[in-house]
């Protein structure tokens, strides 16, 4: 990185891209955080998600991270997948857990505890039988208002919590 792109990086506050990254920011985006992932890549946590090493680096929004740990030099992220939607609550599924080992974590455990927690404007669990389901109003970076989100528990009646979640989406305002 050359001299005044260092010096702009310090007055901002924002890091510069590694060398090399394959992804491709939105305008307002803004990078927060880089860590190099052991055995190659990059972790790039920026204002709107954080970015995934791999042939084709993929940003996984803040919104979308159900679960984020820091452990002995490892940062272990589940990832929720859309499963749809009813009455205006967008359905979640965790997928396996990601687990990247920071050769040099920097800022990145912080940036990333920081904004996952940030996007959550309120978290409820509901028992429910055979299990339960987190109900969350999110904020999503770049867009106005929140967005309700219900991520079921293992073993709970998927027709139980379509029908709660479409009863709570019409009492919330989004």
């Amino acid at each position: 990185m050359g001299l005044l792109r260092r010096v702009a990086a310090k007055l901002t506050g924002y890091d510069e891209l590694p060398a090399g990254f394959g992804g491709r920011l939105d305008a307002q985006e803004r990078v927060l955080a880089i860590a190099a992932v052991a055995g190659g890549g990059h972790v790039v946590a920026t204002s709107y998600g954080v970015w995934l090493p791999g042939d084709a680096p993929r940003r996984v929004g803040w919104h979308l991270i159900s679960k984020a740990v820091w452990r002995d030099g490892t940062i272990v992220l589940i990832e929720a997948s859309e499963a749809g939607e009813v009455g205006g609550a967008v359905l979640l599924v965790d997928l396996p857990p990601r687990r990247l080992r920071l050769a040099e974590p920097g800022k990145v455990p912080q940036v990333v505890h920081e904004r996952v927690t940030g996007s959550i404007r309120f978290r409820h669990h509901r028992d429910l039988p055979g299990g339960g389901a987190w109900f969350l109003q999110r904020k999503i970076p770049g867009r106005d208002g929140t967005v309700l989100q219900v991520r079921a528990d293992p073993g709970t009646d998927p027709a139980v919590v379509r029908r709660l979640a479409a009863d709570v989406a019409r009492q919330l305002p989004l």
